[in-house]
């Protein structure tokens, strides 16, 4: 037999095809990584399953009893095929048929016990198996598996391919026997300070344990080698941050800091206080500051960004506000040139002496008007530089660089991020922006490498947001919802109506500008497990459908209704955002580009449309739009017959308004590879055994973080841990590098 290591690739152990398909379904490439797949669950050979609860398209793995076996002539063909009974020993059966009866009959005789493998069909009333796989208990084989189910319990692992779970399990256990030494990642004080079983002895519990035994504590000691070897990852990262050196950026007196703090109308809360003072002591070290501000929806991050631009911009440097869509970008543009006022028109008619400039830099902009941009950032004149993705463009250079701030990071990957940062001539401060709350988790996970301050305090006079799903298959309920659109109307205020899609103008029509590309949707897809949601067939509102629907709709006849989305150019987002703020629209029918930043107080009322479509911290980020003035807010998520768990989602948004319960909750309905981005990485998940939901796994996590920050600050660049640098290595290959960087 030959011998295999951990780096030994799978085609070593089976099939070409067999391996081709672990590596697509599983992320699987190596024996060691085929060692990491631990069994969904474990079944005992002694007992067995309660055959009462089977339905027609299950597919079951079951320990039963042959009850009965019959052979009788095929009646179309020669041959005879062979109809076993098996029984759960509670008076239930289920009838397993093969077709053809060689190699079967001898073994499936009345007494015998085994498991089976199939998919549950039926015949007539009679739910049955056919040709299912099977191991009987009792058999002999050469792999000596009669003493291994008399002594063990049986593991059950996830299938792939041709794979089924009897041959899952003599493959992993293969690997297992044939790897004569496994690594140890886990430094030895750490796994006795820890009580922690070794590597060998914890996949052996996972993978054979006794009946005598539970997997438990070998399943604790895999999941903590994976929150290890990551927060090693984060700890290196952050080590290194640390060692770079920066440029001290201290507000001076007498500047634009004090300028604009004397002329706010309105009070800071105390959070807005505490955080602008952590940011200012950090611009003002040597190290640059490395910061992710994460807040409430509506709890005036941007406010505090922009007073650290401004530090920024006292301190003789510039400032850069990188933001995902056109739409936020415009709107940041807006709302900061409108914060500062005269302290916005440096160098120009009626501008303050001690003012800068704020431009505004996006793909879309007319040479004239990007070329200006450019040169005022190049030049040092615009203090702040607020854009898009062509911020990072290598032609797009700055005087000097001071602070970049990144608003919703995780719409960006670490590539744009960098590009921004190198364009300093030192490295610049950096601060991230979120208003998805993090579960501490995932914080520790995802944003390990960084320092967190998080804003939970909304200002004085926001108004409560109040929060109803609406069934979209009662037409009563469906007139009631304009209805209320109306009277908000009528009231002087304004909505938006928020859709999945874009969807197709109507030929010729005023609002098909820039339409002629393929049709793209704008919403983040949810990939649910449940398979309750609304069939991916069914066609998603477009935003010009529902258009159509709202101007034909007798309750809002005589109101203005404008259309928003990504796909219009630049002019004319520009000129609606604008109508909308002024007033002159009374309701925006959009896609999600007014997801966050977009800030406009006379707005009560939100409907969104196919809401079972859309995640939990999406719809409390599209509500945060409304009730952001005096007057209450109203929210509305229309669906039609969602499911059972899409329901749960949309109860569980209308039950609550803190964000940080819902990004709970979030986590809990969402898979742990689409909170941290492994979809977008190609992997099959970001983490194997940590359940970032589950308490005991936090636990896990922070206190392996504990462990690996003190090993890295003595031993940085792991010279005594060559083990700890393989794992370390395994973990970031180029796909998990750019999912640690996705944060």
């Amino acid at each position: 037999m030959v011998v295999l290591t951990e780096d030994s690739p799978l085609t070593k152990l089976v099939k070409k095809g067999d391996a081709e398909a672990l590596t697509k379904n599983k992320g699987v490439g190596t024996v060691g990584e085929l060692l990491e797949l631990v069994p969904r669950r474990y079944l005992p050979p002694n007992e067995l399953t309660d055959l009462s609860g089977l339905r027609v398209g299950d597919r079951v793995l079951i320990v039963a009893e042959v009850a009965q076996a019959m052979t009788r002539p095929m009646r179309n063909r020669r041959g005879k095929m062979l109809n076993v009974v098996l029984a759960d020993g509670s008076g239930n059966q289920l009838t397993v048929t093969f077709f053809n009866a060689y190699g079967h009959v001898g073994k499936l005789q009345p007494g015998a016990r085994g498991f089976f493998i199939g998919q549950i069909g039926s015949y007539g009333r009679t739910l049955q198996l056919t040709h299912p796989d099977y191991e009987l208990i009792e058999e002999n084989d050469s792999e000596g598996q009669v003493e291994s189910y008399r002594t063990h319990w049986v593991p059950v692992y996830s299938t792939t391919g041709k794979l089924n779970e009897f041959r899952m399990r003599r493959v992993v256990h293969n690997a297992l026997d044939r790897v004569e030494r496994l690594r140890e990642p886990l430094p030895q004080e750490v796994r006795e300070s820890r009580g922690l079983l070794g590597r060998r002895e914890a996949l052996e519990l996972v993978h054979r344990p006794l009946l005598t035994e539970t997997p438990k504590a070998g399943l604790h000691r895999l999941k903590f080698d994976e929150a290890f070897v990551l927060q090693t990852i984060l700890a290196q990262r952050r080590k290194a941050a640390e060692a770079v050196m920066g440029t001290p950026r201290r507000p001076r007196p007498g500047g634009l800091l004090g300028a604009f703090d004397a002329r706010l109308p309105f009070e800071l809360t105390d959070g807005q206080r505490d955080v602008g003072e952590l940011l200012e002591q950090e611009l003002a070290r040597e190290r640059p500051m490395h910061r992710l501000l994460q807040g409430e929806v509506g709890s005036g991050k941007t406010i505090v960004a922009l007073r650290a631009m401004l530090a920024a911009i006292d301190s003789g440097g510039q400032a850069a506000l990188l933001a995902p869509t056109e739409v936020l970008a415009s709107q940041h543009h807006r709302s900061i040139t409108a914060m500062l006022g005269d302290l916005a028109m440096g160098g120009m008619l009626g501008g303050s002496d001690i003012g800068t400039k704020v431009v505004l830099l996006t793909g879309s902009q007319s040479t004239s008007v990007r070329r200006a941009a450019l040169l005022d950032a190049a030049s040092g004149e615009a203090g702040i530089v607020v854009g898009t993705h062509a911020l990072i463009q290598k032609h797009v250079q700055f005087a000097d660089l001071a602070l970049v701030v990144v608003d919703e990071q995780h719409r960006f990957g670490v590539e744009q991020r960098d590009a921004l940062r190198e364009k300093g001539a030192r490295p610049p401060h950096v601060l991230v922006m979120t208003a998805t709350p993090i579960p501490r988790t995932v914080a520790m996970t995802v944003f390990g490498d960084m320092e967190t301050a998080t804003l939970r305090e909304l200002p004085k006079g926001r108004s409560p947001i109040t929060t109803h799903r609406v069934d979209a298959a009662k037409p009563n309920w469906v007139d009631r919802t304009w209805q209320r659109v109306a009277e908000e109307v009528a009231k002087g205020h304004q909505a938006y109506v928020v859709c999945p899609r874009i969807g197709d103008p109507d030929p010729g029509s005023v609002l098909s500008s820039d339409t002629s590309d393929e049709d793209a949707d704008e919403w983040e897809p949810l990939d649910s497990d449940d398979g309750e949601d609304r069939p991916a067939e069914e066609p998603l509102t477009g935003v010009y459908t529902m258009w159509h629907q709202l101007s034909r709709n007798p309750a809002l006849a005589g109101t203005r209704i404008g259309v928003l989305h990504g796909r219009l150019d630049a002019e004319t987002k520009e000129d609606t955002m604008r109508a909308f703020g002024a007033g002159e629209i009374d309701v925006l029918v959009a896609t999600t580009v007014i997801e966050v930043g977009v800030d406009v107080p006379n707005a009560t009322v939100m409907v969104v449309i196919d809401a079972e479509r859309f995640g939990i911290s999406q719809l409390h980020q599209l509500r945060g739009r409304v009730g952001r003035g005096s007057a209450p807010g109203l929210c509305l998520l229309m669906s039609t017959d969602p499911g059972e768990r899409a329901k749960q989602r949309l109860d569980t948004v209308a039950s609550t308004s803190d964000g940080f319960e819902l990004a709970r909750a979030d986590l809990f309905f969402r898979r742990e590879g689409d909170v941290l981005g492994a979809r977008q990485s190609g992997r099959v998940n970001s983490v194997r055994h940590l359940r970032l939901t589950r308490p005991e796994d936090e636990q896990i996590i922070a206190a392996a973080r504990e462990d690996a920050f003190a090993l890295v600050d003595a031993d940085p660049e792991l010279r005594q841990h060559p083990a700890l640098v393989a794992a370390v290595a395994t973990r970031l290959d180029e796909e998990q590098a750019v999912w640690l960087e996705r944060g």
